[in-house]
């Protein structure tokens, strides 16, 4: 995912409301930045961290800001991380149509948001012929405690815990049902944060004991653009 227009440098002042982010631009320019992110952030909102923003051309945007990237002082060193959590949707649907997810090999369409479970919308519904439909759930990763190793969830997460539950049910009636964890980071394993949410591990851990895949990715970040790379293992004890 190549980004359309050069970012923008700036530097952080506080980031608040979850949604928004002061920074100021290299030019001296405080401007309030949209953030995409209902996390916790845990190691990514430090006052002063270097960050990069898209702008919008829209005129009917309130913050025509978006806050992509920062440079994050994580385990193991500085790294750009990707904060925008609308953008792995975005990476999974480019990675298919690239042929790269080895486990959706063999399907030819991947539709998005596809009512199914209890009020609910899977991420995308993988189909192909010969192929058994496929709930393809996705979720964003940015949290790093332990060099290399991705974590998730930052915060409480009960809506990830439903989705694994309403995953875990699409398997028990005879489907095919995965999670794709995207860490916006360069990152050598995955594991459940069970600590910040137990709930949430009890969930997944329930989930792939069911028979949902997790499977797990790493991004290669620079200030251009954001790609998935390859696959990490996940850790997580059964």
């Amino acid at each position: 995912m190549r980004f359309p227009n050069p970012l923008i440098e700036a530097r952080l002042v506080q980031r608040y409301k979850r949604f928004l982010a002061d920074v100021v631009l290299a030019d001296g320019t405080a401007v309030t930045a949209h953030c995409a992110n209902p996390g916790a952030m845990l190691g990514l909102n430090a006052s002063g961290s270097r960050v990069l923003l898209s702008i919008s051309d829209s005129k009917t945007r309130k913050l025509p800001h978006s806050w992509e990237l920062v440079e994050a002082d994580l385990p193991g060193g500085p790294q750009w991380v990707g904060i925008n959590t609308m953008r792995p949707n975005a990476l999974v649907a480019e990675g298919f149509a690239a042929g790269a997810l080895a486990p959706l090999a063999g399907y030819t369409t991947l539709r998005p948001e596809v009512a199914y479970g209890r009020a609910s919308r899977v991420d995308f519904l993988a189909t192909g012929e010969g192929m058994p439909p496929c709930h393809v759930e996705v979720k964003n990763c940015h949290l790093m405690r332990q060099p290399g190793l991705a974590e998730f969830p930052d915060c409480k997460a009960a809506r990830s815990a439903r989705h694994m539950a309403e995953l875990a049910d699409v398997v028990a009636a005879g489907g095919r049902a995965m999670l794709i964890v995207v860490a916006q980071m360069q990152a050598q394993a995955f594991d459940v944060a069970r600590d910040i949410d137990p709930a949430f591990d009890r969930a997944f851990r329930a989930a792939r004991a069911a028979g949902v895949e997790v499977h797990a990715y790493r991004c290669r970040i620079t200030p251009e653009e954001v790609t998935i790379a390859d696959a990490i293992p996940v850790v997580t004890p059964a």
